[in-house]
């Protein structure tokens, strides 16, 4: 398949706002590629089908994790070409040459490549894939819409691509088998030790009551309200010896974590995949410490201590437990894991029980609680209303667009964030709710000055200023930041219709991708 055909696509998919267009458009194309080069047994073992390649770029993002390449690598480019020539896997393989250059020389290597593959692009094709390198893809398809059309293309149930790609980690590596062996192939994907799946996840409530409320559902009846840490979201999967501990996003960080490892392998099972915390706590008070010092262990392997807490299990010796209720899952997680490793939690129908629950888990240092459907699955990548949390303060996850070169005492800085949901109805996928610099130490001033460094792709030119007289940098929409609010507003000054009120910075949260961060959908009904 052409690039030109794919960055045609991309911008049709820009130029609308209607969801059932982007998704016909995406289909059209999908079904268009090269159904041979799809086949498991005509491509060398590890290479991608091109429908890896193209599923892939339509949801904005290469399949290689790092290239070296940054925005300002990309700011001159050569002559454009004339006609379009170059396919996607050409692009593909070329990324792939980028990306395995290291050591003396490469930075000269590097820069000869990228004038060999964007010199072959034309004109309309050199800015998308700039785009793509730098995530600033602005055509508003995400995950979500690139998988109804896979789903359309390739003639499968929606829900049986959605389930596979939860538990494959990606839409990408179930591409394949969609539209090779449609929803047989798809069924055959399930849970695989040692093979992390998307966690599930929990919407949110305002009081404890109503999560009851919600959480129960129609049918009523107890609940499970758990602690929520603060903390680091973990899956542990376990394989005879082997252990592998992930993020929420994916990331494998076993390595970094040798005492969670040692408490898994202690465990009285043979094969277990876990889903939990883990969190610093006080050798003194056994409180827990600071976020980022919990955050920033679990990026090193060493520093504090980490302890892990576990509050559900999805495989057991051989047996998968997705499906099994939740009330059976948590027996089984009572039998496997010692107390001292286990969420603490209650049971209970009764919302006065679960407020005086939730007031004691605040007083002990954490977040809140999470109350869930105890006839509930394991809806892996899924957030819905069998599991619902239940902060004392309200905050949102959004994502930083832009920063404000800051004045005065914080000169020299970046400083003022300007804060964005994801709104698949923007054609950049984010819109803006506001900005702020309150809850910022001086200690994340200087973190964030050199992160926003990194991701800044441009600032406004001489002559513009931003609404408090400091210069604005655009960022690629990476960081994902945790902000208080008291409440949110309408406000005619935001595409979104509403403004955050008092918007105060709780924390950095490098443990979630920005594709996790709150929706714009989410913001406006918290309107009062």
């Amino acid at each position: 398949m052409l690039l030109s055909d794919l960055v045609a696509t991309s911008a049709a998919v820009a130029a609308t706002r209607s969801r059932k267009a982007k998704v016909a458009a995406l289909a059209e194309l999908l079904s268009r590629v090269t159904p041979d080069v799809d086949a498991a047994d005509t491509l060398p073992y590890g290479e991608p089908a091109e429908i890896e390649i193209v599923v892939s770029y339509l949801g904005g993002a290469l399949l290689q994790r790092r290239t070296g390449l940054g925005y300002r690598g990309l700011s001159s480019l050569p002559e454009p070409a004339a006609e379009p020539e170059l396919t996607v896997r050409e692009v593909h393989e070329a990324f792939e040459h980028l990306a395995g250059l290291e050591g003396k020389g490469s930075q000269a290597a590097r820069a000869t490549a990228v004038v060999e593959l964007f010199g072959r692009a034309t004109a309309t094709e050199q800015p998308w894939l700039r785009g793509l390198v730098t995530g600033e893809v602005r055509q508003g398809a995400l995950d979500s819409l690139v998988q109804e059309a896979l789903a359309q293309a390739s003639g499968v149930p929606l829900t049986a691509l959605r389930r596979a790609a939860m538990l494959a980690g990606a839409t990408v590596a179930v591409a394949r088998a969609a539209v090779t062996g449609g929803e047989a192939a798809l069924a055959e994907v399930g849970l695989e030790v040692l093979r992390p799946v998307l966690p599930m996840l929990a919407s949110t409530s305002p009081s404890v009551g109503e999560a009851l409320t919600k959480a129960a559902g129609k049918a009523g009846g107890p609940v499970a309200v758990d602690t929520k840490l603060d903390g680091i979201r973990v899956q542990v999967h376990r394989h005879g010896e082997e252990v592998v501990v992930a993020t929420r996003s994916l990331e494998v960080i076993t390595e970094r974590l040798p005492e969670v490892v040692e408490i898994v392998r202690a465990l009285p099972a043979t094969s277990l995949v876990l889903d939990g915390e883990v969190l610093a706590l006080d050798d003194t008070t056994g409180r827990p410490r600071p976020f980022q010092e919990t955050a920033s262990r679990t990026a090193m392997s060493e520093g504090v201590v980490v302890t892990p807490y576990f509050f559900d299990v999805l495989h057991l010796d051989g047996t998968d437990l997705l499906d099994s209720p939740a009330h059976e899952r948590l027996d089984l997680l009572e039998q496997l894991v010692p107390e001292r490793h286990r969420v603490a939690r209650v049971v209970t129908d009764d919302a006065a029980e679960a407020e005086r629950f939730l007031t004691e888990v605040v007083a002990a240092g954490h977040e809140g609680v999470v109350v869930k459907q105890l006839a509930a699955p394991y809806a892996a990548g899924r957030r819905g209303s069998a599991w619902v949390k239940v902060k004392p303060v309200h905050t949102l996850d959004l994502v930083v667009v832009a920063v404000e070169r800051g004045s005065g005492r914080r000169r020299g800085w970046l400083s003022n964030i300007h804060l964005a949901a994801r709104d698949p109805d923007s054609p950049t996928g984010f819109t803006m709710l506001g900005k702020t610099f309150k809850g910022m130490t001086d200690e994340m001033l200087a973190w964030q000055t050199q992160r926003f460094t990194e991701l800044a792709v441009e600032e406004r030119a001489e002559g513009q200023r931003g609404d408090d007289g400091d210069w604005v940098v655009r960022v690629r929409p990476e960081q994902v930041v945790e902000i208080a609010i008291d409440g949110v507003q309408r406000s005619t000054r935001y595409p979104g219709g509403v403004a955050l009120r008092f918007a105060r910075v709780v924390r950095y949260r490098d443990d979630k991708s920005p594709d996790e961060a709150d929706t714009l959908a989410t913001v406006q009904s918290l309107l009062t």
